[in-house]
């Protein structure tokens, strides 16, 4: 089908989706199991659907990248990609909003309205001021400092923001040779952030008693650099194939929305994790 053509592509009935459920399927099976202590078969049937779930996306995912580099996605397909690509990224910025507006709320309201309270008889040694335990934790921890592993992955992040932005310029230059350097340097960075924030995990719970038992910091302070973690992760592997795919000799400059989508996740984890920097670290 021609790019200028007015059809939708419709694509055949695919079975990918019917997989992809087994695979769900198996993997909550196996986690239930696993968290009633039948660990062995719970673990193996994990296992198992994360594995299918693995071949349903490599085999979904290659099957649409084969049809976009056939030419059979129109302007209008395109438009499509764009707009679920963007709805995507907006229910992620909902889904860090509800962990920072957490974070907001024991920060500004609650542990202040703790300190305004009477709570000498049941917490005589609680003191409402942030970074804090909470209540009825006497245990005592050191605040991750900011200067340090944070600020060296904050220099890694927007590092990788510039390096996968040049990506782009030579993909729409048609210089692949630019295009292939710079995606390798923003996947080396990618790997490199979520390598120091590992060692940085290490240094917090075994120099700075940092862990999640830590009380309300503990708890906002893993949630949130871990789920960013994750994306991270996500974003990486994400890059990974997209350099593979460039490698392959796919994308054209005037039709590369893989790259793009990719791209514009890769920049969204980037501004998630300077809020984190000045809300979590710094802050």
């Amino acid at each position: 089908m021609s790019a200028n053509s007015n059809r939708y592509y419709i694509p055949e009935p695919s079975h990918w989706p019917i997989i992809g459920s087994a695979a769900l399927l198996c993997m909550a099976i196996g986690a239930t199991m696993f968290m009633n202590h039948i660990t062995v078969p719970g673990l193996s049937v994990l296992l198992v659907g994360l594995a299918i779930l693995v071949y349903m996306l490599v085999g979904w995912f290659g099957t649409v990248s084969r049809e976009s580099e056939s030419g059979k996605f129109n302007t209008q397909v395109d438009g499509s990609f764009r707009w679920g690509m963007s709805w995507f990224i907006f229910s992620e910025v909902m889904f860090f909003a509800a962990f920072f507006g957490a974070l907001f709320y024991t920060r500004v309201l609650s542990v202040p309205w703790l300190g305004d309270i009477d709570h000498k008889i049941l917490w005589p040694d609680f003191v409402a001021k942030w970074p804090v335990t909470g209540p009825g934790i006497t245990e005592q921890f050191t605040p991750m400092s900011a200067w340090g592993l944070p600020a060296i992955n904050t220099l890694i992040l927007l590092t990788s923001g510039l390096t996968v932005t040049l990506a782009h310029w030579a993909l729409k230059k048609g210089n692949r040779g630019q295009l292939n350097l710079w995606l390798f340097v923003t996947v080396a960075l990618g790997i490199f952030f979520l390598t120091l924030q590992g060692w940085e995990y290490v240094h917090a719970y075994n120099e700075l008693n940092l862990k999640l038992t830590m009380g309300a910091y503990g708890a906002t302070f893993f949630m949130l650099t871990g789920f960013h973690g994750f994306h991270v992760t996500l974003g990486t592997i994400m890059l990974i194939v997209i350099l593979g795919r460039c490698l392959a000799g796919h994308f054209k400059p005037d039709s590369h929305f893989g790259f793009e989508a990719v791209s514009w996740y890769w920049h969204f984890v980037d501004v998630v994790w300077l809020l984190l920097f000045v809300l979590v670290y710094w802050a």
